[in-house]
């Protein structure tokens, strides 16, 4: 009887450190498929003693890959846990990996981006940005350390869990509904995080004003009356549907500087 191949804890520290370098070498053919085949290496080097087996495991790994970065070492937990079954079972349908693979990829890449890109790099940057502009060196630190602590804890728990539920993690996700709850929570907390930064951190104000019967009238004061903040409120809303009308972000940043500059040497705004 042959031994049965196991992944030591060595093996899933490696996949975990090259689990950072995913967008190595991005390609916009196969996106990631690289960096995952590169943080998968210790898994097959430690199960195919063949060169022949360890050439198809590759070649598995280097299929279309795209995720949010910081849930694919849970992905490759998973399937670290499938290429061990693989080489302990003649009998494994090697296609169910890539299969479970791409079944992962969406569903986590949408909690992975509402969560990190969408709510906590905001709010991270948020609270460094409103320290740094008061010449605190806090600020640029404290956004590092809110934005990456999170994001090494749920890479290292996410490969853990990955690993030891294996391929029933994904089917208990979705049969308790975990999934979509946790997309909605994210979603609402990034809208509203959002909206109170463009309140407090955008400042779009004008100094116009006139006079009625000797009377100066402010104008900024009558539109603060009417809705405070309308102004960067509405510069906001004109961004969001030049967007959605798929406008160049870059020529819209460009254009927004430029329109900003004029407007006020102006003296409009």
């Amino acid at each position: 009887m042959t031994e049965e191949k196991k992944l030591r804890k060595k093996d899933l520290r490696s996949v975990f450190w090259r689990s950072f370098a995913l967008q190595g070498a991005f390609n916009y053919e196969r996106m990631q498929n690289l960096g995952f085949c590169y943080t998968m290496i210790p898994v097959i080097k430690r199960l195919y003693d063949k060169q022949e087996d360890q050439s198809l495991a590759l070649k598995r790994h280097l299929e279309i890959f795209n995720t949010t970065p910081v849930v694919s070492p849970t992905i490759a937990g998973i399937t670290a846990a499938m290429e061990e079954q693989n080489a302990n079972n003649k009998d494994f349908d090697t296609s169910s990996i890539n299969a479970v693979k791409t079944a992962l990829m969406g569903p986590l890449a949408g909690i992975g981006d509402s969560l990190f890109w969408g709510t906590l790099r905001i709010i991270a940057a948020g609270i460094g940005i409103s320290l740094a502009v008061q010449g605190n060196i806090i600020g640029p630190l404290l956004f590092l350390l809110l934005y990456n602590i999170p994001n090494i804890l749920v890479r290292f728990f996410g490969l853990k869990y990955g690993y030891s539920v294996g391929v029933n993690s994904l089917e208990r996700i979705q049969k308790e509904g975990l999934m979509d709850k946790i997309m909605a929570v994210a979603t609402t907390v990034g809208l509203v995080v959002v909206g109170a930064m463009v309140a407090t951190m955008l400042k779009v104000t004008t100094p116009l004003k006139f006079s009625v019967n000797g009377a100066e009238v402010v104008i900024q004061d009558i539109l603060d009356q009417i809705l405070p903040n309308i102004l960067p409120l509405t510069l906001t809303f004109i961004v969001f549907w030049m967007l959605r009308k798929k406008f160049s972000i870059s020529k819209l940043t460009i254009g927004i500087i430029f329109f900003g500059i004029i407007i006020h040497w102006i003296g409009i705004l």
